[in-house]
């Protein structure tokens, strides 16, 4: 499709959108990172579901601007004196978009859904004696020992979040997704209205109760404050910032660097740094499948591997990335940084290491998701990065719900499988060597990619369970050495993310690691 036919196509859908809704109703308009395919928050990590999530689902405790954990769903908890039982009571009134009320039966299947898949959960539900419901408001989780992340994992800031669902619901196979949207949160799925690859609709949800303490981060009252919300799947940056500066649209969630010129020359348009902590780029080896089963060709493919050429294509401007090797984030309490590695490729020990391994020219399938925003353009660097050192790589390009498809499978990549993806995720939730999912080592149950090492399991096990924080700190950083020399992944650096919106419409949005629409207002 050729420039005007595009942009004509994409006028006609945001103006066919506008038409929908009754006059009266405030709505908002938003290109989103990425388009979505997937819908269940429990069987995908990918960002934009977790942000589907945010808007249908609701949490038993979230994190407030200061990253105190703060009660959502639940009136509070209770510890008891031996540290073996929290006992979590739901605030009253709390119903589901379909009227009926949310009970601790619906708690408990929940969480036990969110534990199979999140590595936080497993940590949780492997430490839990029993889930226990007491009456229809009340459970309690009865630990094995002491545990002291209990309440980090209920109150997980992104992906897996540990969403309530009602009990039918929740009970679907982890291993499934969930064909049924009905949530707890500020806005209703318009299941009728979703059009994938063009748009996703929600409305506000009536029956939603909000905290009376004022919003703050993911804590506080939830106030939808606008009665409709379409995201609308505009994949060409330029055709999006172009509707955002003609009015036709009020907010992109993160446009890339190179549009901010633009955008800072329109009185009417604001660029808004909503995620200041940052988010942080990971190249994901497949442990399963050659030839990354193989340590010394991962570790050939870190030492070839320089982050600045990947962040400049990415993000541009260095005033907003940072090169960081520290697999648990720089400037952190476990940021431990590890000299020239990812920073300066060194061929000749790539090289070596490959013909050390017997690397035979094996093709590395790499995918290339084409339309995310956030990692987008790595992907071609890093191929020649790689093949400087000796790799053959196949990029695939496709969108990012393919990937995030794809990346599922244990296939060999030759029937579907893959060798490398690309992905981020917010340094809020890649900060902690015990829960950062990317560096659990437990096989089949890990993450995409499928890691399996029993001497990490045993350092992510005593740093869960140390009381004292410098052993903490020094198993923390033993995890790290662990990440590094089996290669788990490769961190490609950090950068933080900005939005654009419609200043001269829209106030209220809220900073914090997840681009939230609740406590917007459109004037």
């Amino acid at each position: 499709m050729i420039g005007w036919q595009r942009a004509t196509a994409v006028a006609a859908m945001i103006w066919g959108a506008m038409a929908a809704p009754a006059m009266a109703e405030t709505t908002l308009r938003m290109v989103p990172h990425a388009d979505i395919k997937i819908l269940d928050p429990v069987w995908t990590t990918a960002l934009i579901t977790r942000n589907f999530g945010y808007m249908v689902f609701d949490v038993l405790f979230a994190k407030d601007a200061d990253l105190r954990i703060q009660p959502q769903m639940a009136e509070g908890y209770k510890l008891s004196d031996d540290k073996l039982t929290y006992t979590i009571t739901l605030r009253d009134g709390l119903v589901w978009s379909d009227g009926t009320p949310v009970t601790a039966e619906d708690c408990v299947a929940s969480i036990k859904r969110w534990g199979a898949r999140d590595a936080s959960g497993q940590l949780l539900l492997r430490e839990t004696k029993e889930l226990k419901v007491v009456d229809p408001k009340t459970f309690e989780i009865v630990l094995k020992q002491p545990f002291g992340l209990v309440m980090d994992a209920l109150s997980k800031v992104s992906s897996n979040v540990p969403f309530m669902m009602p009990k039918r619901i929740a009970e679907t196979d982890p291993n499934k997704q969930i064909t049924e949207f009905v949530g707890s949160g500020p806005f209703i799925f318009k299941q009728d209205e979703w059009k994938p690859g063009e748009k996703i609709v929600y409305v506000r949800n009536p029956k939603y109760k909000p905290r009376s303490e004022p919003p703050s981060m993911l804590a506080g009252g939830k106030v939808a404050k606008v009665d409709r919300v379409e995201w609308l799947a505009i994949p060409d940056p330029n055709t999006a910032a172009n509707a955002l500066l003609a009015g036709e649209i009020d907010l992109i969630e993160s446009p890339p660097p190179d549009l901010f010129p633009i955008f800072k020359g329109d009185k009417n348009v604001a660029l808004y740094g909503w995620n200041a902590t940052g988010s942080q780029i990971v190249m994901r080896f497949n442990h399963l499948q050659p030839p990354f089963n193989n340590l010394k060709i991962r570790q050939a493919a870190m030492y070839a591997l320089a982050q600045e050429p990947m962040l400049q294509a990415q993000v541009g401007d260095p005033e907003i990335y940072k090169v960081c090797n520290a697999p648990f984030i720089c400037g952190t309490t476990y940021g431990k940084e590890y000299g020239d590695l990812l920073i300066k490729p060194n061929l000749d020990k790539a090289k070596a290491l490959l013909k050390e391994a017997g690397y035979d020219g094996t093709p590395v399938v790499m995918l290339h998701q084409t339309d995310l925003q956030s990692s987008n353009n790595v992907q071609p660097v890093a191929k020649q990065q790689l093949e400087k050192a000796g790799f053959k790589v196949d990029m695939v390009d496709s969108d990012w719900q393919t990937v995030v498809s794809r990346r599922a499978r244990k296939e060999p990549p030759a029937q579907g499988g893959w060798n490398i993806f690309f992905t981020t995720n917010i340094t809020l939730d890649s900060d902690n060597p015990g829960t950062n999912s990317y560096a659990a080592g437990t096989c089949e149950k890990a993450w995409f990619g499928w890691p399996c090492d029993t001497e990490m399991e045993k350092l992510r096990d005593a740093f869960l369970h140390a009381t004292d924080p410098a052993k903490q700190k020094e198993l923390g950083f033993a995890i790290s050495d662990r990440v590094i020399d089996q290669a788990f992944y490769a961190p490609v650096g950090q950068y933080k993310a900005f939005g654009a919106y419609r200043k001269d419409r829209l106030d209220g949005w809220l900073p914090g690691p997840v681009p939230v629409l609740w406590n917007i207002s459109k004037k």
